[in-house]
């Protein structure tokens, strides 16, 4: 990826601006709220750290101690997501992928927003540090800041954002290794790679689908950067056979069993079909199939992980 040159010009009106949205908006509802939280995002985030936990785990594995973490990372994950709305409020209002939501249509104050993100965070802080241990807690804390502070703004400045990005949605994973070991060690910098390359992936096919939408938004993804596609192919196709690489290393660090290993590659292989019409076409529908392998993988790979643990 490159610097960031002149974004090419927006194509089409604005769709909605926050300003508008507020003027026609209805209450908010609990769908709202939630919705502020980013569900999909902060249960990845939720299973990815129990992954973690569960390979970091030397013995049996303590129930209270995973339900305290978590709890934890979901509260600070709801809150980091959240203040993530807050701070993004208005260039959502210029996309069409994200102009409904609440802070651009104006159901929810930002003002509430922020203290309703806060709270969130402090909760999930105030679980994860006496409950669990500090290491993880400042984990915690730290993918809250790079989330909202480094990688939110990067995103109008530079296409390395997306890389700069993965790091916060890596450290919950590490975080579940911690939670476990009260330390670092090989498999949790394992686990972390794993959600680093796989974000790639993940975000480039969904980033080329809304390309369009980003450029309205003047926001330096890559897609928008590189309208011809050959990056975003390229990017897509390294970052998902890292994945694949990265998520044999536990096995290969041994604190994953034969199950594991059996399991890994059929899941890894099962991204092949999508990745190469996506190379070969660059279309939209091609770009949501390797965005859908994406989205199973990770679910499929935490269930890997459990069941090699009892078995």
């Amino acid at each position: 990826m490159t610097q960031r040159p002149a974004l090419p010009s927006p194509e089409g009106p604005v769709v909605r601006t926050a300003t508008a949205a507020a003027a026609t908006s209805s209450p908010s509802t609990v769908r709202d709220w939630v919705e502020l939280t980013k569900p999909e995002i902060t249960f990845l985030v939720a299973i990815s750290s129990l992954a973690g936990f569960v390979l970091g785990s030397p013995g049996p594995v303590d129930w209270l101690r995973l339900a305290a973490l978590v709890a934890g990372v979901v509260l600070s994950s709801a809150g980091g997501s959240t203040l993530n709305h807050v701070f993004e409020r208005s260039l959502d209002g210029e996309m069409r992928r994200t102009a409904s939501r609440p802070l651009p249509s104006g159901r929810i104050a930002p003002a509430v927003a922020l203290r309703f993100g806060v709270v969130l965070v402090a909760a999930g802080l105030a679980v994860l540090c006496p409950l669990v241990n500090p290491l993880t807690g400042v984990l915690a804390a730290l993918t809250v800041l790079v989330y909202v502070f480094v990688y939110t703004p990067l995103k109008r400045v530079t296409a390395w954002n997306t890389l700069v990005g993965t790091i916060p949605g890596a450290l919950p994973a590490l975080g579940g290794w911690t939670a476990a070991t009260g330390g670092f060690g090989p498999t949790g910098w394992a686990v972390f790679a794993v959600l680093v390359c796989w974000q790639v992936p993940h975000f480039f096919s969904l980033a080329w689908m809304y390309r369009q939408d980003y450029a309205r938004a003047r926001y330096a993804m890559l897609p928008v950067i590189a309208p011809g596609g050959t990056s975003t192919v390229v990017h897509v196709l390294v970052f998902s056979v890292l994945t694949a690489v990265a998520s044999l290393l536990p096995w290969r660090f041994g604190d994953a069993g034969p199950v594991y290993a059996a399991g890994i590659v059929p899941l890894a292989l099962t991204w092949v079909p999508s990745l190469t019409a996506f190379a070969r076409t660059r279309s939209n529908t091609d770009a949501r199939r390797v965005l859908m392998a994406t989205i199973w993988y990770i679910p499929a790979w935490v269930v890997l992980i459990v069941l090699d643990r009892l078995v």
